[in-house]
């Protein structure tokens, strides 16, 4: 006799910091994927999707080795081959690595170009951040090094919070300089938290030592404190990054974009240079983060193997939209899609009603159906339920006569009408 309990079944669960798009969902994702590709086209972007998985060494190269995303939060594999890989944890790495491996230059400058995909960061899971989150973002790369390039791709984000309802957003936007004024700047700042090594946190000590901008990126109460008093950017840029700051400025005044200087904005990754930038939603800058983020990386495509090329990008996680949407409360659009009920009676017109489903799908009719059901009272019921105003009823004398019953489900009224007639039919009462 085998006395050992039986082991119950594994109940499995989403992975921790993954999350399931239900259907419910789905309206939400929809509007925001067309509306990216909307704006994509109206802008002249064009779509290009890297693949999930890159070497890891890309990231490393331009992220920086000791930012948050490299050092804490990459998932990585080693492949059967030695290959050392990571899942993305950000785009602008892949778009650059694809431009200059597909020789993109030749298809004209600058390449604007645009994404919507999957990234992956071993994040600490909260409200609109997950470890799989969704991407957008628009690059505007190669072509002159033209402040025209960065008003233009704020003006681009600034439209999507516009088109998605979300009012009233902040822009945030700094200048950190090139290689020229910014390793002085570097050097006020080593001196100010020099003073006050002992109350930093863990990181931020670190970070004294191997990258000092990212003080100003901190997000401890103390460390937030300090960077208070730190060396103000704006007055250490060389002439040419004040100029190109400038414009930048007085291109987003021309399009009516307000913003606020923020002297300590730097980002979180190394590739940036000059313009920097973040917008948040009114009032949800704590609870949800930033929305669409970026800046210009002119120096990036030389760390990978290409030469000095502008460029300017910005991303934008399509979770986070969605988080503020629904706690705005912000309708979505109806959906102009009037569709028609059919309704079978019977086997034989059960089996019919599967062909013409197809046949009127196929002449791009919208047609709701509940097949399973048997019931001609409960077929109408779920017509009624989803607000169709138009049912066609099918059934063993429709067969045979080659008709069908159209009946406006809204009077009550109906009649019958060959069913070689019933398109044309159908477009007109709709």
């Amino acid at each position: 006799m085998n006395d050992k309990p039986k082991e119950n079944p594994r109940t499995f669960q989403a992975v921790r910091g993954m999350h399931d798009v239900l259907p419910a969902d789905q309206p939400y994702w929809d509007r925001i994927e067309n509306l990216t590709k909307d704006l994509a086209r109206s802008y002249g972007f064009a779509r290009l999707e890297p693949p999930v998985l890159e070497f890891a060494e890309l990231y490393h190269k331009t992220s920086g080795e000791e930012s948050d995303v490299v050092q804490k939060e990459m998932y990585t594999l080693r492949t059967k081959g030695g290959d050392f890989l990571a899942l993305r944890p950000e785009y602008t790495p892949g778009i650059a690595r694809a431009y200059l491996e597909n020789s993109l230059s030749r298809m004209g400058q600058p390449q604007k170009l645009f994404y919507f995909g999957p990234v992956f960061r071993h994040d600490r899971p909260q409200l609109g951040r997950y470890r799989q989150f969704t991407q957008i973002g628009f690059e505007t790369l190669a072509g002159p090094n033209d402040p025209i390039y960065d008003a233009e791709i704020i003006s681009v984000s600034w439209d999507l919070l516009s088109e998605l309802k979300i009012k009233n957003p902040t822009l945030k936007i700094n200048s950190i300089g090139c290689r020229v004024c910014r390793p002085l700047y570097k050097k006020q700042l080593v001196n100010y938290y020099k003073n006050y090594e002992k109350e930093l946190c863990g990181d931020c000590a670190e970070r004294l030592k191997t990258n000092p901008l990212r003080l100003l990126d901190c997000k401890e109460e103390g460390c937030v404190k300090l960077k208070g008093k730190a060396p103000n950017f704006l007055d250490k840029l060389c002439a040419m990054c004040t100029e190109h700051f400038k414009s930048v400025l007085e291109y987003l005044e021309e399009v009516a974009i307000p913003y606020e200087l923020d002297n300590h904005l730097v980002r979180g990754l190394d590739y940036y240079s000059r313009t920097v930038f973040e917008m948040y939603a009114e009032g949800a800058e704590a609870a949800i983060g930033a929305l669409p983020a970026g800046g210009r990386y002119d120096y990036l495509m030389e760390t990978i193997g290409g030469h000095l090329t502008p460029a300017v990008g910005v991303a934008c996680g399509v979770e986070r939209l969605i988080a503020v949407m629904k706690a705005r409360e912000i309708a979505l659009p109806v959906r102009n899609q009037k569709k028609v009920f059919l309704v079978h009676a019977g086997d034989l017109a059960k089996q019919k009603a599967f062909g013409l489903l197809q046949s009127l799908r196929a002449r791009g009719i919208f047609v709701a159906e509940s097949l399973a059901k048997e019931s001609l009272a409960a077929q109408l019921k779920v017509a009624d339920k989803e607000g169709i105003s138009l049912a066609l009823i099918l059934g063993q004398k429709e067969i045979y006569e080659k008709s069908i019953i159209i009946r406006d489900l809204k009077t009550g009224l109906q009649e019958a009408i060959p069913q070689e007639k019933l398109v044309d039919e159908i477009k007109k009462r709709l």
